[in-house]
C-alpha cells in the first residue's frame, strides 16, 4: 500500500448534483491525496459516474465545490479541467474502428500538446516527439506489437487498454477510470488490475468499477456510495467488514481477494 500523509490533490466540498426532483449526488465532502489509488463502489444509480462527470466539468454541481491543488475549478469547462491533466476514460469504449492503434495515442497526444483549448491551436511538440511520445505510451500499456492493426479489430480487452494508453498520453496528475474490466475475462482482468497498480506508481487514480476482487486486491482506499451520498469511506479490509457496506452492496458479491 502506499505511504500515508501525501498532499491533498484535488477536494470536493459538500459537492451535489440533482436532476429534477433527483439527487444524484448529496453533499459529498472527499480529499484525494497525490499518489493513491482510490476506487468508488455502490449499487447501480449511486451516483458514481455522476461524481466523474462532476470533477471532470462534463456536469455543472448544483452546489457545492471542487478544488484541484488549491485552485477551485467547480465551473471550470472540461477542456480547462483537461488542460491541468485531470485526465479520465468512459464506460462504454469510444473508439474509432478504422484508424490504427498508434493513431489513436497520436490523436490523443495532439489534443494535450496545444496551447490552447481549441482544436487548431499550435502543437507545442514536434511530430516525431509526438510519435515518441505515442510508442512510449503503447510500450507502456502493452500493445507495442499490435500499433498497426486497426483498433476496431482489437479483443475487447486489449481496446480498454488502449482507452487507458489514450489517457496517460496526456501526462495526467489526476486519472479517473470508469470501469475499466467492464466485459473483459478473467486473464484480461488480471492482466488490467495488475497494468492499473503498476500505473498508480506514476499518477493519482480514481477508479469506478464493479469487480470487487479487482478493487480489494489493488486499491488502497475504497469510498462506498449509495443513494448519492458516502457511507464509507476506508482501507479495503476495513470495507469489506463494514456492516451498512455488507447490508447495501457486498452481502451478494463473492470475494476472493484479501
Amino acid at each position: 500500500m502506499r505511504p500515508k500523509g501525501l498532499s491533498n490533490l484535488l477536494e470536493t466540498r459538500n459537492l451535489t448534483k440533482s436532476f429534477g426532483g433527483l439527487v444524484a449526488v448529496q453533499k459529498i465532502s472527499l480529499t484525494f491525496k497525490q499518489g493513491e489509488l482510490s476506487s468508488i463502489i455502490g449499487p447501480n444509480g449511486a451516483g458514481k459516474t455522476t461524481f466523474f462527470n462532476l470533477l471532470t466539468g462534463s456536469f455543472p454541481p448544483t452546489s457545492g465545490q471542487i478544488f484541484f491543488k488549491g485552485e477551485e475549478t467547480t465551473q471550470f469547462s472540461p477542456p480547462e479541467i483537461f488542460r491541468r491533466r485531470i485526465v479520465r476514460t468512459f464506460q462504454i469504449s469510444s473508439i474509432f474502428p478504422d484508424l490504427s492503434v498508434r493513431k489513436h495515442v497520436e490523436i490523443a497526444a495532439q489534443g494535450r500538446y496545444r496551447n490552447s483549448n481549441g482544436p487548431w491551436g499550435r502543437l507545442t511538440l514536434t511530430r516525431k516527439e509526438i510519435q515518441e511520445k505515442a510508442e512510449a505510451a503503447l510500450a507502456m500499456i502493452g500493445l507495442q506489437d499490435l500499433a498497426d492493426h486497426q483498433a476496431g479489430l482489437l479483443a475487447y480487452g486489449n481496446k480498454r487498454r488502449l482507452e487507458i494508453a489514450m489517457g496517460l498520453i496526456s501526462d495526467p496528475e489526476v486519472f479517473l477510470l470508469d470501469e475499466p474490466t467492464a466485459g473483459m475475462s478473467p486473464e484480461e482482468t488480471y492482466r488490467t488490475a495488475q497494468l492499473l497498480r503498476s500505473l498508480a506508481e506514476r499518477t493519482t487514480l480514481i477508479l469506478v468499477e464493479h469487480d470487487m476482487n479487482v478493487i480489494m486486491g489493488i486499491s488502497d482506499r475504497v469510498i462506498v456510495l449509495n443513494r448519492g451520498e458516502v457511507i464509507a469511506d476506508g482501507p479495503p479490509r476495513e470495507i469489506q467488514a463494514h456492516p451498512k457496506v455488507r447490508e447495501v452492496y457486498l452481502g451478494k458479491i463473492k470475494i476472493h481477494a484479501a
